[in-house]
């Protein structure tokens, strides 16, 4: 796997996507709210080539769209495509699979800006379950379910995931850390959707090996954490905010994976505007103190603290501008706090 990050010290940065068009303006909130750990945004309401799946499976060989489907006709001679994908994975060439206007405007905004105030900057990647589920073959069969495809799609992912941090890396920002979106990570342990936890171990190894940063995981569902945590991560993102009570069931473990060197991002400002609004700052201050409580007896309360970020629970997607802007800067403030500034 990748490696471990330096300590983030209970800082705030942000999650997966955000409402806005103009790119320069999402950045603009972003390094307003978190200049030490600024993220690369998703930009979904652009395009379809902006949201998840379709944005990192476009170098999928054999994709079509099929009625506002995605689909892979398994049956059709892709085998040059594939070959490349595979020679590029062993060469660890990356050069085809990079950001473009189209697909992550907010990312080469990003790039654009000073960021000498920062110690760590953050892209994200569509992960492989979630990716392998969303695109089917001709039987509306997910490819995750074929293990050839599975594998191929581990690589290009792993390639996707290598062409982000090294478009992060080239700012001179000292930390890379590239995060994989698996809402889909619900299915893990599940009988009715089954995902083998072998191929998802696999996927992640294949797409640690290229990194030189850190890789985390994004999951806003709750999940199999023990597993999660099992794959020695360098974050584990989560939506704190409506499944804390069933991760801190593995108090013990994320105790355990803090300790040597995991980080935990605890989304615990709610990302849906119309839910941000019933509570206000003390309440997500109050149950990030909740949080310290629980773990108290599991981890060293200043391991804690140095291993864990602080979020809102998942991308800001259903909000406008300024109201995503107020979500961030709370987020912010509730990190300060959990740190004990004023």
């Amino acid at each position: 796997m990748s490696r471990y990050l330096a300590p983030p010290c209970g800082r705030a940065t942000g999650i997966g996507g955000l409402p806005h068009t103009d790119p320069v303006r999402a950045v603009d909130d972003i390094l307003a709210a978190f200049p030490e750990i600024p993220y690369a945004p998703g930009l979904p309401n652009r395009g379809p080539y902006e949201q998840i799946v379709w944005n990192d499976a476009v170098f999928l060989p054999g994709l079509e769209l099929v009625e506002g489907r995605l689909m892979v006709d398994r049956d059709a001679d892709h085998t040059e495509a594939q070959e490349k994908v595979y020679l590029d994975f062993v060469g660890q060439d990356a050069s085809g699979y990079g950001p473009t206007p189209e697909t992550n405007a907010g990312l080469l905004e990003l790039t654009t800006r000073d960021l000498s105030g920062a110690v760590l900057l953050k892209g994200q990647v569509t992960g492989p379950v979630t990716t392998g589920m969303q695109i089917v073959d001709r039987d509306k069969r997910p490819l995750l379910y074929d293990e050839a495809y599975a594998d191929l799609l581990a690589k290009v992912l792993a390639l996707r995931a290598r062409a982000t941090e090294e478009t992060l890396r080239a700012t001179g920002v000292p930390g890379t850390l590239v995060v994989m979106n698996e809402p889909y990570w619900a299915s893990l342990g599940s009988t009715v959707v089954p995902v083998s936890e072998e191929t998802v171990r696999l996927a992640f190894e294949d797409i640690g090996s290229l990194l030189e940063g850190g890789l985390g995981v994004h999951c806003c569902s709750n999940t199999d954490w023990r597993f999660v945590m099992d794959l020695n991560l360098a974050v584990i993102s989560l939506d704190a905010h409506e499944t804390a009570t069933e991760f801190l069931l593995y108090a013990a473990d994320a105790a355990a994976y803090m300790e040597r060197g995991g980080v935990i991002a605890w989304g615990v400002v709610p990302a849906d505007a119309r839910q941000f609004v019933l509570e206000d700052e003390a309440a997500f201050v109050a149950r990030m103190d909740a949080i310290r409580a629980t773990m108290a007896e599991y981890v060293d309360p200043e391991v804690l603290v140095r291993q864990s970020l602080i979020t809102p629970s998942c991308g800001i997607r259903f909000a406008n501008d300024e109201e995503a802007a107020r979500i961030q800067a709370t987020t912010a403030r509730v990190a300060r706090a959990w740190r004990g500034e004023a």
